[in-house]
């Protein structure tokens, strides 16, 4: 994967959470609402959209793809320091970058923003973002949280 490849999926794993965040869903509903298509289209378009800020794109997102709002608030209320959306968004890409077999990008973004992994490191109010990314990627494999 080129460098151009890791910093547009980086981008959009970005997004994908800074929407999440600003409509309060999981993860997995994000990606849902814009479909294999929709994230092909953003990866494409991230060069360019790195230009625009977070909210206008994601706006113009919500609005296209009629992303409702929801209830799946864990920003609000934690008692702890929350990892900002890129913090976050750069994790996601990395464990993608391991696990996504080549040319299967957008499937394997789909499948981890969908999978258990991704609610576990939406709660914040949890240590797991703090963990090393090989473990919270190794869980992703085993299809649970490691002890």
């Amino acid at each position: 994967m080129d460098e151009r490849l890791k910093n547009d999926l980086f981008y959009v794993c970005s997004l994908i959470e800074f929407i999440a965040r600003k409509t309060k869903n999981k993860r997995a509903v994000i990606v849902k609402a814009l479909g294999e298509k929709g994230i092909e289209k953003q990866l494409e378009d991230a060069e360019v959209n790195h230009c625009l800020s977070f909210e206008q794109v994601s706006d113009e997102l919500i609005e296209f793809y009629g992303i409702p709002c929801g209830d799946f608030d864990t920003v609000t209320g934690c008692k702890y320091d929350v990892p900002g959306y890129l913090d976050i968004g750069k994790l996601y890409s990395l464990i993608i970058i391991d696990c996504a077999e080549q040319g299967k990008i957008v499937e394997e973004i789909i499948k981890i923003f969908s999978s258990f992994i991704s609610d576990e490191i939406s709660d914040f109010s949890s240590d797991l973002y703090y963990q090393n990314p090989s473990y919270i990627e190794c869980s992703y494999k085993e299809g649970r949280l490691l002890g």
